[in-house]
């Protein structure tokens, strides 16, 4: 549990070895600069400087404009460095992802925005719905997977991401690792591939891509050219390692976004940094078929995780899973 945390932070130019280390601050009760977990030393990344930082931000959340509609707001200090996006229109505005529900992230949109806001997850993993509660119109797809994890979790599935291996700095005030937990929320209108969202002056299409969970979705911007990819893609190691994981289903959908970069301008992942160049997408593409076909092979390898590098990305998977010859 703890290792597959790790990973999607580290540089993909780190060893595991450097990530097993990690696991030894387990026991600190708080982190100082010597005793931080070593992604600690990247933040705030380098490519979060091309950006307005905006004065809003506060101990936990950083928020950075990225266009004259679009707000990035990150939770830096937390391992997930997980990227929630607010996107505004003439009339409403949407929260795409809402953290890991350790910080009061509707405090933060209330400070961007006096237009209605909706909440909607790239998918239900608990690092991008932990706000949705705070919300009183929340879309989601109707499936048994989101269904299940709109119910909540409680404090001993989620506890690693408020402990101090997990950590830079101190949680927010009235969060420790023996409270928190993730809120049950209530789809009040749910959408499915090609739903249409209008924010008035902004419409943004779902598209349905399940892999990386059964309920993954991306949203398109289609006149601006943005595509908000979730966790099917991010600047950084994929984690492709979980049950409920799909790579067949995962191999269609990485394609399917990859054969949208001529009409891209900007991929906006949900962690680590912002922006990645659109055709990323085709080169995750094809690796992940070079992985999927058994054409490449591991580069690290635990009893329970295997890891392929590559240059500006890579693929956490199940050591036993299959590979299709």
């Amino acid at each position: 549990m703890i290792l597959r945390k790790i990973y999607r932070n580290i540089p993909a130019r780190q060893s595991l070895i450097s990530a097993l280390m990690m696991l030894s601050l387990a026991a600190c009760a708080e982190n100082t600069p010597e005793t931080s977990p070593s992604f600690c030393a990247e933040i705030p990344r380098i490519d979060w400087a091309a950006y307005e930082k905006q004065t809003i931000s506060n101990e936990w959340f950083h928020v950075y404009r990225l266009s004259k509609k679009l707000y990035a707001i990150t939770e830096p200090f937390q391992w997930q460095e997980v990227i929630s996006y607010l996107i505004t229109g003439e009339e409403k505005a949407l929260l795409f992802d809402s953290g890991n529900g350790l910080g009061d992230i509707r405090a933060i949109v209330d400070k961007i925005t006096t237009l209605p806001v909706t909440v909607l997850a790239s998918h239900s993993h608990i690092d991008h719905v932990g706000g949705h509660w705070q919300f009183d119109t929340v879309l989601a797809p109707d499936t048994p997977f989101t269904n299940n994890r709109a119910k909540g979790k409680n404090n001993a599935f989620v506890r690693e991401e408020a402990s101090s291996i997990a950590l830079c700095k101190g949680l927010p005030t009235g969060v420790t690792v023996d409270n928190h937990h993730t809120k049950p929320f209530t789809p009040t209108m749910r959408v499915e591939d090609g739903s249409q969202i209008d924010l008035g002056g902004v419409t943004l299409e779902v598209l349905a891509i399940p892999g990386h969970t059964p309920d993954s979705i991306a949203l398109l911007d289609h006149k601006s050219g943005r595509l908000f990819t979730g966790d099917s893609y991010y600047k950084g190691p994929i984690w492709l390692y979980a049950d409920e994981t799909d790579l067949a289903a995962y191999r269609s959908s990485i394609a399917r976004l990859a054969a949208l970069v001529p009409n891209l301008n900007a991929v906006h992942g949900a962690h680590n940094v912002p922006f990645s160049n659109p055709d990323e997408l085709v080169k995750v593409r094809d690796g992940f078929e070079a992985v999927y076909t058994g054409h490449k092979t591991s580069d690290e390898k635990t009893k329970t995780q295997a890891r392929y590098h590559f240059k500006s990305f890579g693929f956490i998977l199940q050591a036993n899973h299959e590979v299709t010859q």
